[in-house]
């Protein structure tokens, strides 16, 4: 497994990611990963889990300081006393003193952003948070909160799979420095099915999951967010530095975007597209 360095962070290329899984499937699921070589584990507030994300993280074995723990505050904890008393909160949960990554899940115009950014760089200040970063902002709100920012933001987590084009958003987060951390990249299974990405698994013998999130990871500046509750398959998620895709499959597997490729679009949460 490699790092991708992205403004003075370290991160691992492939998190295990806790979106949708229930408490008991966490409790099992962070202590698996952790064993198969997992060392970035991804939750949120709006998760419900962050308490077994801790749990599992106490109960792996694996020291604190090896893991690269990443959670995001939700929109209705903006404001800024909410903002600090939720990541207090958070960090009860998850049974440590600070995390590693801390982002701002989705955007929320309700609270000027300017507030939301200056309480997220005053909780790096007080050592609860070692780097900063937003979570499905558009180019424009990304560029608008690298602005306001006292530190540096490192990623942009946003929905990237081989049905979406998220070049500008790409091009621009690449030209501030930050990485790019990808979410929902099996298309929501959309991917299991597609012809051209099991012709490829086939050539390598390989699993399309495994296609799917090298794909992801050979690109510059990427991290993918891998999910399961299954431990054989989170082990197949883990084995994914041991071969490459040619230049002419990574190009097919891009060429399969297209404009309306975007799933996940929240009314009241999600911005104006790029």
């Amino acid at each position: 497994m490699h790092n991708v360095t992205a403004n003075g962070a370290e991160i691992p290329a492939l998190g295990f990611g806790t979106f949708r899984v229930s408490a008991a499937d966490t409790l099992r699921m962070v202590p698996a990963a952790l064993k198969l070589g997992f060392r970035h584990i991804d939750t949120a507030q709006i998760y419900g889990n962050e308490a077994e994300v801790g749990e599992g993280i106490a109960s792996s074995g694996v020291k604190r300081g090896d893991i690269f723990l990443t959670t995001k505050v939700w929109v209705s904890n903006y404001a800024h006393d909410a903002f600090l008393a939720s990541v207090d909160e958070s960090l009860k949960k998850l049974k440590t003193d600070y995390v590693d990554l801390l982002l701002l899940h989705w955007p929320n115009p309700a609270v000027p952003l300017a507030e939301q950014i200056g309480a997220l760089n005053a909780v790096r200040a007080a050592g609860k948070v070692r780097h900063m970063g937003v979570s499905n902002f558009n180019t424009a709100l990304m560029a608008e909160a690298i602005a306001l920012s006292d530190g540096p933001l490192v990623t942009n987590q946003i929905e990237f799979h081989p049905y979406i084009d998220q070049s500008k958003v790409i091009r621009a987060a690449r030209a501030a420095g930050l990485s790019l951390t990808a979410y929902y990249a099996m298309a929501d299974g959309k991917v299991f099915a597609d012809p051209v990405l099991k012709d490829i698994a086939a050539a390598h013998k390989r699993t399309v999951a495994q296609v799917v999130l090298r794909w992801v990871v050979q690109q510059e500046g990427f991290v993918a967010l891998s999910k399961t509750v299954s431990e054989a398959r989170a082990a197949e998620n883990a084995a994914i530095f041991d071969f490459a895709l040619t230049e002419a499959e990574m190009a097919a597997i891009c060429a399969l975007a297209h404009p309306d490729g975007r799933i996940v679009s929240p009314e009241g949460l999600a911005p104006v597209w790029d």
